[in-house]
């Protein structure tokens, strides 16, 4: 075995780094040799290692030194005389830059940061108009009985959506109308009209607090775990074998889904309904409201275009946050970091639709006297 070892010929402005002998850990040169012993004016450099015996990752490392220091000095590095392992050690080495943090002050650095943002809205904005676009097109195959979307997997969603969230929606529906019963009698107290909380929980429930409340228990539950299920699929590379087999992402894994929430959103609205206005009752019946005066009050206060409106709302809710969940989910990147920001995007997103659309249906179906 001989010493590890390195010369450099030097001619005008152009060099040639000799490298010799067998390099293994522990018996290399100083990892600042070779590049200090290179002179200032040279501007290109040759690798050449005819006389290399065995190595092993050491001379990589110091390969890898090397190819640094000449990109921040601005010199032409040729690695092709090297061993073919070698380069692909180096250009693997090189694919992922280190990190670097930005100390000097930018005076427009808020002007680039502001296009920047307004691009990447821009690109989140078609990015979801595709997607829509995309899952329209699933929906219409599957009404056309060509999509591949399983039954078993329909169904399973539905079960998870469903029934095993009435625990958390009825803990929740309970309790709102119970708050909306007592905001109610702290004024109606003052008139003697306590009858009429039995009007303000019912309608407060049907028309809308039912159906948000619900969609926001379902955003938290059900959008991020799609989000999440999606990801985690994103990152193991399930999503892409899938495409490979010529199978449809958005009619094998979005369209029961998004499916699963259309058809259950608008049953856990009804059963929200029910609980909301029995804690109402409680209440109520705190007050010297007779169980009977609620049923009628309830009765006369609620009509046919109140539920339906409610059960509208919760349809379009179950939509936008199946549609929030899969797309984060599909566009997840392929880290377990990207995985926790895909489902908190979902999350963030399904939330925002819903105040958006529960805020513009009111505005509508004012406009419209419904």
């Amino acid at each position: 075995m001989t010493d590890a070892s390195f010369s450099i010929d030097s001619h005008n402005t152009e060099c040639t780094l000799h490298i010799s002998g067998d390099w293994h850990l522990g018996k290399t040169p100083e990892g600042t040799a070779i590049y200090t012993n290179i002179p200032n004016d040279c501007k290109k450099i040759t690798i050449s290692t005819t006389e290399v015996g065995t190595w092993d990752s050491s001379l990589a490392i110091e390969l890898l030194q090397l190819v640094r220091w000449c990109a921040d000095k601005k010199i032409n590095l040729n690695t092709s005389a090297a061993p073919e392992g070698i380069q692909q050690l180096l250009s693997l080495a090189i694919a992922v830059p280190s990190y670097e943090s930005n100390t000097n002050e930018n005076p427009n650095g808020f002007v680039e940061k502001l296009h920047q943002r307004i691009e990447n809205l821009g690109g989140e904005v078609r990015a979801t108009f595709i997607f829509i676009g995309a899952t329209a097109l699933a929906f219409q195959q599957w009404l056309l009985g060509k999509a591949k979307t399983r039954r078993s997997d329909l169904l399973f969603f539905i079960d998870q959506a469903g029934p095993k969230a009435l625990p958390i929606v009825t803990l929740i529906s309970l309790s709102v109308g119970m708050i909306l019963a007592y905001l109610g009698s702290v004024q109606l107290r003052q008139l003697g009209a306590q009858v009429y909380v039995a009007n303000l929980v019912s309608i407060g429930m049907v028309r809308e607090m039912g159906a948000l409340m619900t969609a926001i228990i379902i955003a938290g539950r059900t959008g991020a775990a799609y989000a999440a299920q999606l990801g985690t699929m994103q990152v193991n590379e399930e999503i892409d074998a899938l495409k490979t087999m010529g199978i449809s992402s958005m009619e094998f894994l979005v369209l029961p889904r998004l499916l699963a929430l259309i058809f259950i959103m608008p049953l856990l609205c009804i059963y929200a309904d029910l609980i909301g206005m029995a804690g109402g009752a409680l209440i109520a019946l705190g007050m010297d409201v007779s169980f009977n005066q609620y049923i009628l009050q309830t009765q006369g206060a609620v009509d046919w275009a109140d539920i339906f409106i409610g059960l509208f709302k919760s349809m379009i809710f179950g939509i936008l946050i199946a549609t929030a969940g899969c797309q984060a989910g599909l566009n997840c990147g392929r880290s377990s970091t990207a995985v926790g920001v895909a489902t908190t995007n979902a999350v963030v997103k399904a939330i925002v639709y819903l105040v958006m659309a529960d805020a513009a249906f009111n505005v509508l179906f004012d406009k419209l006297g419904i």
